[in-house]
């Protein structure tokens, strides 16, 4: 099954922005085991791996349409995290670009016709409505509490009683 060419390659640009997302969540994940948050790393790990599972989804649906897979240089930004909240708000932040890079390749797929691709992109925009919603509840309650720290120890271990989803 043919893909558009620029279609593909706004896809293959999202399965380099998903390994991108990865990474980030790996460093944000390191950052709070430096900060003696273990709850909070373990929250950012598992985001890290679901973030690779995006990846490899995008991927096999190019390769399930003869398209190939071209990853390309990934570029990281230089987090400077101090606190719970700046590694939330990274997270925000980052998640908020990926939610426009998919709307764009839906927009993409519309234009170029790709009605194949659609149950795919339906999947990651719904996903990304619920990823930003749960960073946004997140933040709310780190501000809530603010420098309490028995306050950021409760919600640390609400983070690290994850369940993986």
């Amino acid at each position: 099954m043919s893909i558009n060419e620029k279609f593909q390659e706004a896809v293959n640009q999202q399965v380099v922005a998903e390994h991108q997302a990865s990474l980030i969540y790996t460093q944000l994940s390191y950052e709070m085991d430096r900060l003696s948050f273990l709850g909070m790393r373990d929250w950012f790990r598992t985001q890290a791996d679901e973030e690779r599972e995006h990846a490899a989804k995008f991927a096999s649906h190019l390769l399930d349409r003869d398209a190939r897979v071209d990853l390309t240089d990934i570029d990281l930004p230089s987090l400077k995290i101090a606190t719970p909240l700046d590694a939330f708000e990274a997270a925000l932040n980052h998640e908020q670009k990926v939610s426009e890079m998919i709307r764009n390749l839906a927009r993409t797929a519309d234009e170029t016709g790709d009605i194949d691709s659609r149950q795919l992109i339906n999947f990651f925009l719904a996903e990304q409505i619920e990823e930003e919603s749960t960073i946004n509840d997140i933040i709310d309650w780190i501000k809530t509490v603010g420098n309490d720290g028995s306050g950021l120890l409760r919600i640390d271990a609400k983070l690290a009683a994850r369940d993986g989803e």
